[in-house]
């Protein structure tokens, strides 16, 4: 099979839901995320693949493709796999490339929570077996693991300190693509005494909740891409690859407990490729909650040391079908930063019940 590389990721900043970005529609948002990175590949571009999960539809990669004056035979699909689309764009790309349908893609995903036409959620699963919302989901999690309140407050505050970190040290701005005016992620436009804001947060489900809006993720618009290429070509236009994709694993569990998803894909995902945990050194889980980070480190036994080291969604937001391809972006400048990482991997919980865990060898 031929190899799959990724030499190039940037993301848009990301805004609030009704904030920064609200007046501008997806295919509008990724436009100029794909003329950019499509910049020095665009002859050999085969396709554009975009995760999307709130719309409006119209096949948002082609429409976006179009926009940004890419030529016109270079095709677009959208996935909706709700929020793991984005890394599902990216995985997929990898495996037409493994089987020979292409030698160069952009994949990434793009959503703009702001102006979907779409007045509440889909339904993810038949009532019979469970359809709960996703912070009903995330105290499900949390009610599971017997987390309380103050562990899952704890990891929401060190993600924030680590994003707000990495932003002081310039590390998002390497991922980040100015949209017009916008150059950074809505939140740091002012700092936060975060630990006051987790304290008075007040539960979401009940009473005697755990889960609050201070340890969930926001509802935000952003958009990212990465090309993927196969490693030939990319060696022979001397295009500089960081990620070989090695593997990747889907897994499906109960639909009311979404956020433990990515556990039995990781696991199956170590197993095949005779690995353990302590062979992947970097790791980026999309921080939809924090009861899923936690259960998610708990049960694979993942060091906060290699988990999402510059921070996460917990602080910048969850633009759902970007959200996957943001993580991959992050590993590809986290890796550019370290010298002894040789396995990455990102993985991310849906609604319905699907976890994503795909796994990249760093290229030296």
């Amino acid at each position: 099979m031929k190899n799959a590389v990724i030499v190039q990721a940037k993301r848009t900043p990301i805004g609030k839901k009704g904030g920064m970005l609200k007046d501008v529609e997806p295919h509008q948002l990724a436009a100029p995320l794909l003329r950019h990175v499509a910049a020095n590949v665009t002859r050999h571009l085969d396709e554009v693949i975009l995760g999307n999960v709130v719309g409006p539809g119209g096949n948002i990669a082609r429409f976006a493709a179009l926009e940004a004056g890419l030529p016109l035979s270079v095709s677009g699909m959208t996935i909706d796999r709700q929020c793991s689309a984005g890394l599902e764009a990216i995985r997929t790309a990898c495996l037409f490339i493994r089987a020979g349908a292409g030698t160069c893609y952009i994949a990434g995903g793009v959503e703009s929570a702001s102006t979907s036409p779409f007045p509440k959620r889909a339904q993810f699963s038949p009532a019979a077996i469970g359809d709960p919302d996703m912070v009903e989901a995330a105290e499900n999690v949390a009610r599971h693991y017997r987390l309380t309140r103050d562990v899952q407050d704890a990891y929401a505050i060190r993600s924030y300190e680590l994003s707000w970190d990495a932003y002081t040290k310039g590390f998002y701005s390497e991922e980040v693509l100015p949209f017009g005016e916008f150059r950074s992620d809505e939140v740091f436009q002012k700092k936060r005494d975060m630990a006051r804001l987790v304290a008075r947060a007040k539960p979401l489900v009940d009473g005697d909740g755990t889960v609050t809006a201070a340890n969930s993720c926001g509802i935000q618009d952003g958009a990212a891409a990465v090309v993927v290429m196969e490693e030939q070509l990319a060696t022979e236009l001397g295009m500089r690859a960081m990620l070989r994709f090695a593997d990747s694993e889907v897994s499906g569990i109960h639909p009311n407990y979404p956020g433990m998803s990515p556990i039995p894909a990781i696991q199956a995902l170590l197993a095949r490729n005779g690995l353990t945990m302590e062979d992947i050194d970097l790791i980026e889980i999309n921080e939809a909650f924090a009861s899923k980070m936690i259960a998610c480190a708990t049960e694979l036994g993942i060091p906060y040391v290699k988990l999402n080291v510059s921070g996460g969604a917990l602080t910048t937001g969850h633009p759902y079908g970007a959200s996957g391809a943001i993580l991959v972006t992050r590993l590809f400048y986290e890796v550019q930063r370290r010298q002894d990482v040789n396995y990455v991997l990102a993985a991310i919980g849906s609604a319905g019940g699907i976890g994503l865990a795909v796994l990249f060898e760093v290229i030296r």
